[in-house]
């Protein structure tokens, strides 16, 4: 079987990671004094519930080159190859810290077959990559068959996301090509989306809903009104306004797969309390 790696900003649920054997590594959360591992010392929950109170950002780091080792070492001697999946480079320095830990890695184990994909995506765009990639490896496809799988759905992936504030991301560093949408009103609500694996903006909206409406026009507009979709819910402590976008979506796709998943720390940091995002693909 092929071993399926990836990094905790895949916000996968956590009965999912378990059924698959995806095997996680931990993102950085440093909160004044203390270094938090993204999904084993902080959970999404409770970090949504302190960052709405919070007085000051934390920060994030990606996981070292040796944190990715000893996540392929404990893949090692239960699989015959495996493959990484990184959220995109464009954002972050886990793709290059990937790297590196391979480099580790073929010292331990030449004869190993081990590449990392840069997914050029983010949040549950670069989970479901990992997802389908766990799924074709149970099945028992080869390697070039689940590496295929993993890059066709990291192309076809699309993330929509829309929060109540632009401060989470502006303060830590990630607002990419948004940068312009500072200046508009507070009570305007953002929408954002990845493109070459940058974040860029696609536009606002005055209200919540009217920002959910237009999340799912220009779903309609990548794969078309009533396509068969694979799709994740997103949130950061905001399962309510969730379920309206979810109930929007459900009205115009014919959702194959669903999933409703709060987003890692780790991303909740950028996004802040109160946001709502959605990550699909088309299902052929």
């Amino acid at each position: 079987m092929i071993g399926i790696l990836t990094d905790t900003t895949a916000s996968i649920p956590r009965k999912l990671i378990e059924t698959l054997q995806i095997e996680m590594v931990p993102y950085y959360v440093h909160r004044g004094l203390e270094t938090l591992r993204d999904g084993v010392d902080v959970g999404p929950a409770e970090f949504a519930e302190w960052l709405a109170s919070a007085s000051r950002l934390p920060t994030t780091s990606n996981p070292a080159p040796g944190d990715y080792l000893k996540g392929f070492l404990n893949l090692l001697g239960r699989v015959k190859g495996i493959i990484a999946l990184t959220m995109t480079s464009r954002g972050s320095g886990a793709y290059q810290s990937c790297r590196a830990a391979i480099d580790l890695l073929r010292e331990r184990a030449p004869d190993l077959q081990v590449e990392v994909i840069d997914t050029l995506q983010v949040a549950m765009s670069q989970g479901w990559v990992a997802i389908e990639a766990a799924r074709a490896a149970m099945r028992g496809l080869t390697f070039d068959e689940v590496r295929r799988r993993a890059s066709e759905v990291a192309r076809q992936g699309m993330m929509l996301q829309t929060a109540d504030t632009l401060r989470y991301l502006h303060m830590g560093g990630r607002i990419g090509k948004a940068q312009h949408l500072l200046g508009s009103m507070l009570n305007i609500k953002p929408l954002i989306g990845m493109k070459d694996g940058e974040i860029v903006a696609l536009g606002t909206a005055r209200s919540r809903l009217k920002a959910y409406r237009r999340m799912v026009d220009l779903m309609q507009q990548r794969v078309g009104e009533g396509a068969a979709i694979r799709v994740a819910f997103t949130h950061v402590g905001a399962q309510e306004p969730l379920e309206r976008l979810e109930a929007l979506v459900r009205e115009r796709f014919h959702c194959v797969e669903t999933i409703v998943t709060e987003l890692s720390p780790a991303l909740a940091v950028h996004s802040g309390p109160g946001t709502v995002g959605v990550s699909f693909f088309p299902d052929r």
